[in-house]
């Protein structure tokens, strides 16, 4: 064994969206970073649907950015196609969403990678960690070589002992046409870690040439395409049109009579799947009353002829995809350039796993992403950015980084995954966090960008143009409540269509108005009306959700009473009299650093926690 000679204060294993950003945030913060994957021509590769963002997933993905991420300022060069879904829903469950151009996110993430000067982005298969005592100390690959650090972050996404499902076929793969990792999940095995088998699949592409886009319905993006990242005001290059078609009774008879071939209803498949992404032939058995089902045609890329078909999932033999996909309109002469497939892979239970994301078996050995038991780019990129700048904390000494579900989407997801663990893989919803009104995506800057700042993420730049929006934003209310509609001024009054305006008002009791928007009133002020769009808006949110909001906070401060007592690391539960065994069990193996965290543990009840309270009270 080869033993580099270079000893780094971070090593992230895996380039793909937890990987990179893991990276990215340790050299960005000051440390010497190690960052290998398997292939270098696969970084930030798309596994699954090249896009970015969606309900719950494009609030992780504002929250990327505001704390210094890359994911928001990639998808903002590289996506073909902008959207905000649920307009016409209030601003808690408004998301953003964006198709992405597959080849170019993967070369630009790659080359930011490249560009950063403490970063070595190298070629390697981890096989093994280096461990002594309880503290890991490097990698080992099945190149030979050994790579010393103080702190390793395991992002592998698919690739533990990944295998391939095609029909009845099966064979080796962390991902179609990639090799899988051997032995680095028996390795963990060995250090003491609870390791299982997790199951996700995608869908075939389709040659853009044999589809008759003139039997679909046409999709457009935005007139006005938001981006992502707070740094950027447009969007620059040219977008695309997805399309719409439908599955149909013939199509559900087709996946019925192959379902004796289908992996996962033959027993093949062994790890469970993602109960909110299934498979179309899932989709036909779960709900058999259910004639239709809903397919997005959607490009992998401005230069290629790749179509995805988002919504038919499938690892059903190639025969079978290619005729169920032919009886569906529009795709009656489709040819499949590659088949949908299943894999099954290796995770980690990350009840194991500290809110830091570093492990509590092994010091300095941080997981993010799909070894978590996570679905998603964004989900994965969230986790990655936590653990890559708490691995760096810890090699500079300095405090970590802890987001609360009162503070971000990415706080809840990281407090599920600890406290409930991962079962069935994780996706983010907007109903998993209690406070999503507080959570909106317009205020992911104001939540997040001061912790951001506080790490080291956040430059001169990006805090400048922050300050600047929180100034226009203290101005403009400031205007709102200053600027009035008296009942004398009758063009204004009839403008606004408010024929009942006896006493006059003030521009903010005006946009109380459920009838009213800021754009209904901003010509009122010059200054208000020169305004950023997202300043107006954010004034409009605040303004006409201000009763919600502060009902809201008032829950947090009642929330944080509990949240914020500490339970100390070497607190003995054993033996507490009114606690049943399976409680203690419970305590003694997620040993929760407060006692709200301890509350949201399964099975722990209001008793238990109420007997918690008083003996921690009692010191």
């Amino acid at each position: 064994m080869f033993s580099y000679g270079k000893e780094y204060q971070v090593i992230v294993v895996g380039a793909g969206h937890a990987g990179c950003e893991a990276a990215l945030a340790a050299a960005r913060i000051g440390c010497s970073t190690l960052l290998l994957n398997l292939s270098l021509d696969t970084v930030a590769q798309m596994s699954c649907n090249p896009a970015i963002g969606g309900l719950a997933k494009g609030h992780l993905v504002k929250e990327i950015d505001a704390l210094g991420g890359e994911m928001g300022l990639n998808i903002d060069v590289t996506g073909i196609q902008f959207r905000v879904l649920n307009t016409r829903k209030g601003p808690a469950v408004r998301a953003s969403r964006a198709q992405a151009d597959r080849r170019a996110y993967a070369l630009r993430m790659k080359q930011v990678l490249e560009a950063e000067s403490r970063l070595d982005l190298k070629q390697g298969a981890v096989d093994a960690l280096e461990v002594e005592g309880n503290r890991v100390v490097g990698v080992k690959t099945r190149e030979g070589i050994t790579y010393r650090g103080q702190n390793v972050v395991l992002t592998t996404g698919t690739f533990m002992r990944g295998l391939i499902h095609v029909g009845l076929n099966h064979y080796p793969g962390g991902r179609a046409g990639e090799p899988p990792s051997i032995g680095l999940s028996d390795n963990l095995r060995s250090l003491g870690l609870q390791v299982g088998r997790l199951k996700t699949g995608t869908p075939a592409r389709l040659d853009r040439n044999s589809i008759d886009f003139c039997r679909l319905e046409e999709q457009f993006g935005d007139d006005h395409p938001r981006p992502f990242s707070f740094l950027n005001r447009r969007i620059e290059q040219s977008q695309v049109s997805c399309y719409i078609t439908y599955t149909n009774e013939r199509t559900h008879e087709i996946i019925r009579q192959g379902l004796d071939r289908s992996p996962l209803y033959s027993g093949i498949i062994e790890g469970v799947g993602p109960r909110y992404c299934p498979s179309i032939e899932d989709k036909v058995v779960r709900f058999p009353d259910k004639d239709r089902h809903q397919l997005f045609l959607e490009p992998e890329g401005l230069q290629s002829n790749e179509i995805y078909p988002n919504g038919v999932s499938t690892s059903l033999p190639p025969d079978v995809q290619l005729a169920f996909l032919r009886s569906i309109s529009g795709l009656e002469q489709v040819e499949i350039m590659r088949p949908g497939y299943a894999i099954e892979y290796d995770y980690v239970d990350p009840i194991q796993l500290q809110p830091t994301l570093e492990t509590k078996l092994i010091e300095g050995l941080f997981h993010a992403g799909q070894i978590n038991g996570t679905s998603g780019y964004e989900e994965a990129a969230a986790q990655g950015l936590i653990a890559g700048i708490n691995a760096a904390c810890r090699a500079r000494g300095e405090e970590p980084l802890i987001l609360r579900r009162d503070q971000a989407y990415i706080g809840v997801l990281i407090d599920d995954l600890i406290n409930l663990g991962a079962p069935e893989p994780y996706r983010m919803f907007t109903s998993r966090a209690e406070y999503r009104l507080l959570l909106r995506e317009d205020n992911a800057d104001q939540r997040l960008t001061p912790f951001g700042r506080k790490v080291g993420l956040v430059d001169d730049k990006r805090w400048a143009l922050f300050e600047g929006k929180l100034d226009q934003l203290g101005r403009a209310r400031e205007i709102a409540a200053r600027v009035r509609v008296a009942p004398g001024d009758r063009k204004q009054v009839a403008r606004l269509g408010l024929p009942d305006l006896n006493n006059g008002a003030s521009l903010e009791e005006l946009l109380r108005r459920p009838q009213l928007t800021i754009k209904d009133l901003a010509w009122l002020d010059e200054e208000l009306e020169g305004f950023p769009g997202e300043v107006l808006e954010q004034l409009e949110i605040e303004t006409k959700y201000a009763g919600y909001i502060r009902r809201q906070e008032d829950e947090v401060a009642r929330f944080r009473k509990t949240e914020e007592v500490r339970i100390p690391e070497d607190f003995h539960y054993a033996g507490i009299g009114g606690m049943s065994a399976e409680v203690i069990e419970k305590l003694e193996k997620i040993r929760p650093r407060t006692l709200g965290q301890a509350a949201r543990i399964p099975g722990v009840t209001p008793a238990a926690v109420a007997i918690l309270s008083v003996l921690l009270r009692r010191g």
